[in-house]
């Protein structure tokens, strides 16, 4: 940082710890014991993709690498809101080699210089009732957060409305707090709607 900075009171954002990812396979164990919560063996990192050709070839990069030696595919979607998600899916689900992919999506991107880009990663988990689970790392804040969609009825006009499992969501966030860096900011517990691998 320099003098200016430090006068103005601005500071370089820290570099996130994509280690974090590694205490998802516990946590998928607490989940799996204590509500039933098995993971769906998916899991995606969303990004917003810039313009250029840099860009595109690191894109192409991390899906080769990912693609290579038999690993599992890895599939690009982009959301309502620009965002690019990149799958990865693991059969039977494997929560290790899952966050493996992720972890290594992260740092080629952020290794890349378009750590910037990063938004989150994402790993999903299906409930023995149906409820569905994601739980949410936060690129910028080094954090996790539940995240639980659950199905609501149908308005006059024929959609159908979004709502959150809260209940569940503070409930998750008092389990894992042993196994995972939980955001403590709830406003920073964005919904992923439609979100893949959810």
């Amino acid at each position: 940082m320099g003098f200016l900075d430090a006068i103005l009171g601005r500071s370089k954002p820290a570099r996130p710890d994509l280690d974090q990812l590694f205490g998802l396979p516990s946590a998928a164990i607490t989940l799996q014991a204590s509500l039933d919560f098995a993971p769906t063996g998916s899991g995606s990192v969303a990004f917003r993709a810039p313009e250029g050709r840099a860009f595109a070839d690191v894109q192409a990069d991390v899906q080769a690498l990912l693609d290579a030696d038999g690993g599992p595919q890895v599939q690009a979607q982009v959301d309502t809101y620009g965002y690019t998600w990149l799958v990865c899916r693991t059969d039977p689900p494997d929560v290790s080699a899952l966050v493996t992919d992720l972890h290594a999506v992260n740092a080629s991107l952020q290794d890349s210089g378009f750590g910037t880009t990063l938004l989150c990663s994402l790993v999903g988990f299906l409930g023995t009732d149906g409820r569905r689970l994601g739980l949410v790392y936060l690129y910028k804040q080094g954090t996790f957060y539940p995240f639980a969609p659950r199905a609501g009825g149908t308005t006059v006009s024929g959609q159908t409305p979004q709502q959150r499992d809260n209940v569940l969501e503070l409930q998750v966030k008092e389990l894992l707090a042993d196994d995972i860096r939980v955001e403590p900011d709830l406003t920073r517990w964005f919904p992923v709607w439609g979100a893949p691998g959810l």
